[in-house]
């Protein structure tokens, strides 16, 4: 039997700098060079003061959960073990929110407001993603 693959994120030019921090171990978000507002995914503009200038910077990597679902349908082949799992938009301490996982624990004791930490998950040489698990775990 052929064990079905997991998609794999695609680097765009625009993500590359998440990506290479990711796989350093670090969490890295877009920062304006003008206001200074975090962000993520990345934008050309940012939507606060409208400036093109920004960089990219590391973060704490602890945040709370902002809001999340519970998927019980498999909706791609590669999760059907996975389920059900927690998808969730993590608002970082510094104020960013980043969609991901949240992973060891029971997806039905996840609270919204509950205190998460990354934790990183290498999917090949080139790709590793930020997961995020409640603090203390």
């Amino acid at each position: 039997m052929t064990e079905l693959v997991r998609p794999i994120p695609e680097i765009t030019p625009e993500l590359r700098p998440f990506f290479e921090g990711s796989r350093r171990g670090e969490l890295v978000v877009q920062k304006c060079g003008n206001c200074g507002d975090l962000r993520f995914p990345p934008h050309r503009m940012c939507s606060k003061c409208l400036s093109r200038e920004s960089s990219w910077t590391p973060v704490s990597g602890e945040g709370e959960v902002y809001s999340f679902i519970i998927m019980h349908r498999v909706y791609h082949p590669a999760f059907a073990n996975q389920v059900p799992y927690a998808v969730a938009i993590i608002k970082l301490k510094e104020g960013a929110k980043m969609l991901s996982n949240v992973i060891g624990i029971d997806p039905h004791a996840i609270k919204c407001g509950m205190p998460v930490r990354v934790s990183f998950e290498r999917l090949n040489d080139e790709v590793t993603l930020p997961m995020f698990r409640p603090v203390g775990s």
